[in-house]
C-alpha cells in the first residue's frame, strides 16, 4: 500500500493587538481606579509586591482598588534578587489557586524589577496567560524592566533564563516614588538611564553630564524628564522588534559582561552596578577594535563614575568562569556571543566578530 500523508496547516498568521499604554505623571495612583476601570470582565485584583515596597504603598493602592467593588488580596514576597527564582514560582501559583483566582483575575505587580519580572512570568502561565499592569515604583522598572513584555527568573546558571513575552495592560509611574528609594537602588536605575544615551541619545548624554548634582538630588520634575526620555527610547525600539530579533539586542549594551558578574557574585552584586561595569567592557571592545574613540571611551567612563557606579572588575574575579556564564547567555546565536558594541554615542550596533582574546584582555585590563 503506497505510503500517505495528510497535511493540516493551522494558520494563525492573524494580529494579536498588545498595545498598552505607559502613565508617567506625580501622585498617578490616585486615577488608579479610572485607568483599571477599562477592563470590565476582571473578577478580583491581586497585588504582588514585596517586603520593602509593600508596607510603603500596599495599603494605598489596595484602598484604591477596592472602590471598585471588587475583592482584593496581597500577596507579598522577600525583597530582594533572589525572589526571583524558580523555587518562588510554585508558591505564588500555590497562593493564587488558594485565593480562588481565575483567568479573570487581575494580578497589579507593586515594585520594582523583580517583582515586576516575576509578576509578569507568573501572569503568563497561570491558566495559561492572565491580564496583569505594572506599578513601578523603582528607576530601574520605571525606565526599563516594566516596559518591552519581558519577563523571567534567574537560574543558578545565568540571569532570566527562564521567561516569557507578556505585555502588562498598562504601567503607571509616579516619580514621587523615587524619593524613598534606597540610594543603591536609584543608582541601580541610573545605570540603565546611562544605557539608552550612550546607545541612543547625545543629548541624554549631555543632560546626564551637566546636571548630575540636581539628578542625585532626585528634583521631580527633571526625573519625571529622564523617565519619560528613557521610556520612548525604549518604547521606539520595542515597536520596531518587539521579540529581539535583530534592534532590540541593542538595550543589552553592557549586558553580556554584567549578566555574568551578577551570576558570579551569585546576585550579591546589583544589576545596576554589573551593567554599568558591563558598558564599560564594551566600550573597551569597541575601542580595542577601533570602532570607538579613545577620547569617547574615556567619556563614558567618567560619566559613570560620576553616580557612584563600578567601572572595574574585582582582582580576585575568575575570568574563565565570567566566560563560562557568558557562553549561557541569551545572545548567543549559532554557538557565536552577539556582542553590542558602539562606534559614538548614539551610534550601537551587533557583532558576533569579537575575538576572544579581546574579551580576556578586556577583563584583565578592567581588573586592574
Amino acid at each position: 500500500m503506497p505510503f500517505r500523508m495528510e497535511q493540516i496547516t493551522i494558520d494563525l498568521k492573524r494580529m494579536r493587538d498588545d498595545s498598552y499604554t505607559v502613565y508617567i505623571a506625580p501622585d498617578v495612583l490616585d486615577h488608579l481606579e479610572t485607568l483599571t476601570g477599562g477592563y470590565p470582565l476582571v473578577d478580583r485584583y491581586i497585588v504582588i509586591s514585596d517586603s520593602m515596597v509593600n508596607p510603603l504603598y500596599g495599603d494605598r493602592v489596595a484602598q484604591m482598588l477596592s472602590r471598585s467593588g471588587l475583592p482584593v488580596d496581597r500577596i507579598e514576597i522577600p525583597a530582594g534578587e533572589a525572589s526571583k527564582s524558580m523555587a518562588t514560582v510554585p508558591n505564588l501559583v500555590g497562593n493564587l489557586i488558594a485565593l480562588n483566582a481565575t483567568r479573570q483575575s487581575f494580578l497589579i505587580a507593586l515594585g520594582g524589577g523583580v517583582v515586576g519580572d516575576l509578576t509578569g512570568f507568573i501572569a503568563s502561565i497561570f491558566m495559561r496567560g492572565i491580564d496583569y499592569m505594572q506599578i513601578a515604583t523603582s528607576l530601574i522598572a520605571q525606565v526599563d524592566s516594566s516596559l518591552g513584555g519581558k519577563t523571567g527568573v534567574d537560574t543558578p546558571d545565568g540571569k532570566n533564563l527562564v521567561g516569557t513575552f507578556h505585555h502588562p495592560k498598562a504601567v503607571l509611574i509616579d516619580p514621587v516614588f523615587l524619593k524613598t528609594l534606597p540610594e543603591g537602588e536609584f543608582q541601580n536605575g541610573l545605570s540603565e538611564v546611562i544605557k539608552y544615551a550612550i546607545i541612543s541619545d547625545q543629548d541624554l548624554f549631555d543632560l546626564l553630564t551637566t546636571r548630575a548634582a540636581e539628578i542625585v538630588a532626585r528634583e521631580i520634575d527633571l526625573m519625571q524628564h529622564l523617565v519619560a526620555r528613557s521610556c520612548k527610547i525604549k518604547a521606539q525600539i520595542v515597536e520596531a522588534d518587539e521579540k529581539e530579533g535583530n534592534l532590540r539586542r541593542i538595550l543589552n549594551f553592557g549586558h553580556t559582561v554584567g549578566h555574568a558578574l551578577e551570576a558570579l557574585s551569585a546576585y550579591t552584586l546589583s544589576h545596576g552596578e554589573a551593567v554599568a561595569t558591563g558598558m564599560v567592557a564594551a566600550a573597551l571592545m569597541s575601542q580595542k577594535l577601533g570602532h570607538l574613540d579613545r577620547d569617547v571611551y574615556h567619556r563614558i567612563v567618567t560619566l559613570i563614575r560620576s553616580y557612584q557606579l563600578p567601572t572595574t572588575i574585582s582582582p580576585d574575579s575568575d575570568t574563565q568562569k565570567i566566560l563560562q556564564f557568558m557562553a549561557h547567555d541569551k545572545k548567543v546565536a549559532g554557538r557565536r556571543l552577539h556582542w553590542v558594541l558602539i562606534s559614538r554615542v548614539g551610534r550601537p550596533f551587533v557583532t558576533p566578530e569579537v575575538p576572544e582574546r579581546i574579551v580576556r584582555e578586556t577583563l584583565e585590563e578592567l581588573k586592574q
